[in-house]
């Protein structure tokens, strides 16, 4: 077992983590490698029973992609998003089709998502 999920849920991860979507592929060009403000995030990150598109545990920030099969779940993801800020994350959802047609105002939101954070964070 893992720290934070179970072995079934790890290696549905991994799995899904070698077949990205398309958008998840073109998100994951730009977060790969600390290229946005030298964060590192993880794709296909378990967390407990979920797994999400992106995480930067040390920002404790969560991005995820929607597509049209989220318009039929929307209760689900509320859940999860509420178990997820419960554990301290910010919980940043994109529509599939802005990462694919909008992609420098997705990467704009992210970076202005992490400088809220360490404003946020500084104020402590």
């Amino acid at each position: 077992m893992h720290k934070r999920t179970t072995t079934k849920i790890f290696a549905h991860a991994k799995e899904l983590s070698r077949n990205l979507t398309p958008a998840e592929a073109k998100l994951w060009g730009y977060l790969r490698a600390h290229h946005i403000e030298d964060v590192h995030f993880r794709k296909q990150h378990a967390i407990s029973n979920y797994i999400v598109d992106f995480c930067a545990p040390r920002k404790k920030l969560i991005i995820e992609l929607d597509g049209s099969q989220h318009l039929e779940q929307e209760e689900y993801d509320v859940g999860r998003t509420a178990f997820l800020k419960s554990k301290g994350y910010r919980v940043l959802r994109f529509w599939n089709n802005d990462v694919m047609n909008d992609i420098d105002g997705v990467i704009r939101a992210i970076v202005f998502a992490m400088e809220e954070n360490s404003h946020a964070k500084s104020q402590l």
